[in-house]
Parts: structure tokens; sequence; C-alpha cells
């Protein structure tokens, strides 16, 4: 079971990181470029649904803040349920 946890862990961890690193290569980074794409088909498809619930605001995009939240909640709630088994 605690092999379950520190894979869970590390995946959740992965798609966190990979949330940030999206958000700081769209300010510096080509969006045609390959590192930029391949980090992008992987965040955007989970950012698509929030940013259809939450708009703009100014020109802010606060849908990764949500996103981050979210797996962190996410994360958080399938351990204790994995500890509690």
């Amino acid at each position: 079971m605690n092999i379950l946890i520190l894979f869970l862990n590390a995946i959740f961890q992965l798609l966190f990181w990979l949330v940030i690193i999206a958000v700081l290569l769209s300010y510096f980074m080509d969006p045609y470029h390959p590192i930029r794409r391949a980090v992008d088909s992987v965040v955007e498809p989970m950012l698509a649904p929030i940013r259809r619930v939450v708009p703009l605001v100014g020109m802010l995009d606060f849908s990764p803040f949500i996103l981050l939240l979210l797996i962190q909640l996410v994360r958080n709630i399938l351990i204790r349920i994995l500890i509690a088994l």
C-alpha cells in the first residue's frame, strides 16, 4: 500500500510541476517550440475545462492557480483514502 501512495504522490507532484513549468514557458518560449508543445499537451486538457468556467480577470488567467489547488486537493483526498484502507 505504501508503494501505491508513493507512486500517486509522485504523479501528482509531477503534474504540479508541469503546470508551473507550463506557466513559466508561456512567458519566455515560442508556442510552437517542441518542449513547450510537449508540456502544453499534458497541461492544456486539464486547464481547458477550468478556463470555460473561470473568466479572465483583465489580462490575468487564474486557471493554472485553480488547477494547482485541485491537484493538491485530489492528491490529499486520494492519499487519505488509501491510508484509511
